[in-house]
């Protein structure tokens, strides 16, 4: 495999210009890696699938709750899967000096997060393609709008996920510290995002809260395609605050990569 080819600024530090080549070879990299790693492929591509058909057949003596329920979980299992995925793969990268070896190199810290987030899209797009083909064509979840939008807004939340996954990941020392996280970041988003109750019943301040957390738009733009056969303007609102906040973490997490040695 090809190691991403080092180029300098005239001052010998890192370039921080996004470079396409640089991050094709890191994405290509990750994913050869990731190649040897049956589990976490498995983990990626199928336990959402998994889990939407227990909550299928859970559901099965009222497939209204699943209707009602199931496109929301479509959008979330894909986020927390990734997020966990991401961001414990992006620290074994730390752990084992892999990740510090490229820091060393005049490698873009921008092309380093670009080229992750670029093969765990790449999984992302394979994971939410079988989850949501998997809802609406086998276990017959019921939407009005196009399932093409429900794949989009799937896409958008494991991309989200992969943002945040990259992001924690530089502020846990262990594996055991990076799960932790998960508590702290996606639970409360999970508990606000009106999956158990609607946004507007719950405590003003609760609301509020809610109302800055990219996982409420992600339900609230999957439950947009469930109710319209259209593409309404909210639908495009909670998508493009989706995207946008995946853009932003990623952001911050190229910001906040440093190496840890001199």
């Amino acid at each position: 495999m090809t190691t991403p080819t080092p180029t300098t600024t005239p001052t010998g530090t890192p370039t921080t210009a996004l470079n396409a080549s640089r991050t094709t070879a890191t994405a290509i990299r990750v994913l050869a890696q990731l190649r040897h790693d049956p589990r976490t492929i498995a983990m990626l591509i199928v336990l959402p699938s998994l889990l939407l058909l227990l909550l299928r057949y859970v559901f099965d003596g009222s497939p209204r709750t699943f209707d009602g329920i199931g496109a929301s979980l479509l959008g979330i299992f894909p986020l927390i899967t990734m997020f966990l995925v991401t961001s414990i793969a992006t620290l074994r990268e730390r752990t084992s000096g892999t990740l510090e070896r490229l820091l060393a190199m005049p490698l873009g810290k921008g092309d380093l997060i670009a080229g992750y987030a670029l093969a765990f899209g790449i999984l992302a797009i394979i994971q939410s393609a079988l989850a949501t083909g998997l809802a609406v064509w086998l276990l017959g979840l019921d939407v009005t709008g196009s399932p093409w939008l429900l794949l989009l807004v799937a896409l958008l939340d494991a991309l989200l996920g992969t943002a945040l996954g990259l992001f924690v990941s530089a502020f846990a020392s262990s594996e055991f510290q990076a799960v932790q996280f998960m508590p702290a970041v996606i639970f409360p988003q999970l508990l606000l995002c009106g999956l158990f109750t609607a946004r507007s019943n719950m405590h003003p301040v609760l609301e509020a809260i809610s109302d800055v957390l990219p996982m409420s738009y992600a339900v609230d733009g999957m439950n947009e395609v469930l109710t319209h056969t259209d593409i309404t303007a909210t639908f495009v609102r909670d998508t493009l605050i989706v995207a946008t906040c995946a853009l932003l973490v990623l952001t911050l997490g190229a910001a906040t990569l440093r190496r840890r040695t001199p």
